[in-house]
């Protein structure tokens, strides 16, 4: 079972987001309302998942950053009610793996992350056959 932390300041986001990724078969391990105490979280519980609303990631505390540093598989979905092309370009380059849509759609919030997790094992999976290529090249 994945393990996730949400980290948002709207106590009723958390909640909703709660209902469906547990009803969804994922282990939320923590709740949270500000990056600084999701980071402490994040030490505590180790998830494989994290949902951070995009307050808490443009809020300037580094939150995204220090989390893809200190846990780089980590997968992080920023959750937002308003997702433009600026936002969206700037998530992805601190590391944001995807994003959820509020109001929350059940089915799509596990589409969503169930995607993003079989494309990341997909790339996993090319970069190992790819270094065990050029290993074998390397040998010849």
């Amino acid at each position: 079972m994945l393990k996730a932390v949400l980290i948002d300041s709207s106590a009723v986001a958390r909640g909703l987001l709660n209902t469906v990724l547990t009803d969804g078969g994922y282990d939320v391990c923590g709740q949270t309302h500000t990056g600084a105490l999701g980071v402490a979280l994040m030490v505590k519980h180790q998830p494989h998942i994290v949902c951070i609303a995009r307050e808490q990631v443009e809020d300037g505390s580094g939150s995204v950053e220090t989390i893809r540093a200190q846990w780089p598989k980590t997968l992080i979905f920023m959750v937002s009610s308003n997702i433009d092309a600026a936002g969206l370009q700037a998530a992805h380059a601190i590391g944001v793996n995807g994003f959820i849509v509020k109001p929350f759609n059940a089915d799509t919030v596990l589409k969503t992350i169930r995607n993003t997790v079989i494309a990341m094992v997909k790339k996993q999976q090319l970069a190992a056959a790819a270094a065990k290529t050029s290993e074998g090249d390397a040998d010849a």
